[in-house]
């Protein structure tokens, strides 16, 4: 087999071809209302030709850092395939930044201009640019925000488009990702061309994902963060190299039908979302009932097609889930459905690729084993896990101290505790510096203890805490289940779940007390990252001395005030 360092072509070099092979070929689906627009790759490319020359007419230069804020859209990816092709180096950002973030990143990237996209809210976000950073804006989308500086899309459109195919050397800089920050403030991680076409070649030698080789048939649908690394390869590295299609969910509203009308050949989510399609399904037909549905055999069959229609993932080759921990239990119940839930295991700084769950060969409680050319150890003493493969970043932007720190010896730290079975499956135990101790000395690892929540449909959210105190207690958020629910009915179940979990759990992991939250947690309180993992130090922060009263309250289940 061919080395996946033979024959490496930059991603432009891909975007030419569809423009040159396929013309006319639908590569874009953007939503509006019940109807679809659609761009060919022809339209796309020439509009992000028209882009380059526009940029050029505004005094910015090939080598460049320009920003790129925007919920997931169309001009999103014509956006990209511009810098690309323009030779800048694009700084996507959470469309969810505040703007005191926003002028955190932009200062951190030297961003020179920034494009403005499809937002909730513009005008507080807005305060957050430098004084005069050129703006340049997408066309309007109905029902966001309004943005009327800089110049718009329609203007720079008048541009002839950029002639030629140029393309970027495979060393030089692709992009700068700033991390969704769980801790600490956001770091810019510097990704190559070359990594970008690494990642190609092995999906093409290796199917790793199975995103390519349908080709023009692949159907994408994108709706987590275009600027997280996971979506930006799973979706618009996919799109670009298979020559397929790729649509977009417009809101929350329309997520349902959006996704039913694009019925994807290939699906990635997190945990949350996985979990959030269960409880609509379980909302409508109760587990004891769909149990007894999925025991009758040509009943089963029956049910199982319904259900994966109604979800639009029927034609769905490949389904993953990753960016947290997906609980087995979510995961069983899935196979049920006849729908294989394959975990991936990855993070910003390596391109978002280390291990995924074989197709054939389900191993519970893992994360899989390392793709073809990457490797793992598990650092002596600490547990840390450490990981080396071709795609690793190339540090972090403009922090040379953090970057030494983080890649050691060619070994990227990751920060994750875990471990290797025999047959090489990694399980993952926690974070480094997730665990804390308690009063009494002993330390408390809150992943093992939240791990026992998930087979219950009351609870979507769960963070333990208890740094400071004896006994480690548990936040939880409801899900739309348990909102609906008596709530004399909730307090006693929670009541059965800590005798439960508590029985299974060491002396000193047990936990005291439940506490139900009067609100979500959520990216727009700033007690998740935008996706939607749990920020357990904002969520310390947020409930700081409550927490110890709680502790000493003689109630074992407790709703905030």
């Amino acid at each position: 087999m061919a080395s996946i360092h033979e024959n490496l072509r930059t991603l432009p070099s891909f975007i030419y071809n569809l423009e040159k092979t396929t013309p006319n070929n639908v590569f874009l689906r953007q939503p509006q209302g019940d109807t679809w627009k659609t761009y060919t790759y022809k339209e796309a490319i020439e509009q992000a030709r028209r882009l380059v020359t526009a940029m050029q007419g505004m005094g910015l230069k090939k080598g460049d850092h320009i920003a790129l804020i925007s919920k997931n859209c169309a001009h999103w990816i014509i956006t990209d395939i511009a810098l690309m092709i323009g030779g800048y180096i694009s700084v996507p950002l959470y469309a969810s930044l505040a703007s005191e973030q926003l002028t955190v990143v932009l200062e951190k990237s030297d961003s020179k201009a920034i494009f403005v996209g499809k937002l909730d809210e513009w005008e507080k976000k807005s305060k957050g640019l430098p004084e005069g950073m050129p703006v340049m804006r997408f066309p309007d989308y109905p029902g966001n925000a309004k943005v009327t500086q800089g110049v718009s899309w329609e203007e720079m459109q008048k541009s002839e488009p950029m002639q030629g195919e140029p393309e970027p050397d495979l060393d030089s800089l692709w992009t700068i990702l700033f991390t969704s920050g769980t801790t600490g403030t956001p770091k810019g991680v510097m990704h190559t061309y070359k990594n970008a076409a690494l990642l190609i070649n092995n999906e093409e030698q290796n199917e790793v994902m199975g995103t390519m080789k349908d080709g023009a048939k692949t159907r994408l649908f994108s709706f987590l963060p275009l600027n997280h690394i996971a979506e930006r390869v799973a979706i618009e590295i996919s799109g670009i190299g298979s020559g397929g299609s790729i649509s977009f969910a417009d809101t929350l509203d329309t997520f349902a039908k959006n996704l039913a009308d694009t019925r994807p050949t290939f699906f990635f989510a997190v945990p949350r979302i996985w979990t959030k399609f269960q409880l609509g399904v379980l909302s409508k037909m109760p587990q004891n009932r769909l149990d007894l549905l999925l025991k009758i055999p040509i009943v089963s069959g029956i049910i199982k097609k319904k259900l994966l229609n109604a979800l639009g993932l029927d034609q769905a080759q490949t389904c993953l889930t990753g960016a947290s921990i997906t609980p087995e239990s979510l995961k069983q119940w899935y196979r049920k459905l006849g729908l294989n839930l394959r975990e991936v295991y990855g993070m910003t700084e390596n391109a978002g690729g280390f291990t995924m769950m074989p197709a054939n060969k389900h191993k519970p409680n893992t994360v899989g084993k390392p793709l073809p050319n990457a490797e793992g150890r598990i650092e002596e003493g600490t547990g840390e896990i450490l990981m080396k493969m071709p795609w690793m970043m190339t540090g972090y932007y403009n922090e040379p101290e953090l970057t030494a720190k983080t890649l050691v010896d060619g070994w990227l730290h990751t920060g994750d505790k875990g471990k290797f079975d025999d047959e090489g499956f990694l399980k993952i135990v926690g974070r480094v510096k997730d665990a804390f101790k308690t009063t009494k000395g002993k330390f408390i690892v809150p992943t093992i203890i939240e791990d026992h929540f998930s087979d219950n449909d009351l609870v979507e959210q769960v963070c333990v805490a208890g740094l400071g105190i004896p006994q480690p207690i548990a936040l939880v958020c409801l899900s739309e289940i348990g909102l609906k629910e008596d709530k004399a009915k909730v307090t006693e179940n929670l009541q059965s779940e800590i005798k439960r979990i508590n029985g299974q759990l060491h002396n000193h992991e047990r936990i005291s007390t439940i506490v139900v939250a009067n609100e979500p947690w959520s990216p727009e309180n700033q007690l998740l990252t935008p996706t939607l993992k749990i920020r357990r130090g904002a969520i310390n922060e947020n409930y700081g001395e409550k927490i110890g009263k709680w502790h000493e309250e003689k109630d074992d289940v407790i709703w905030e005030a």
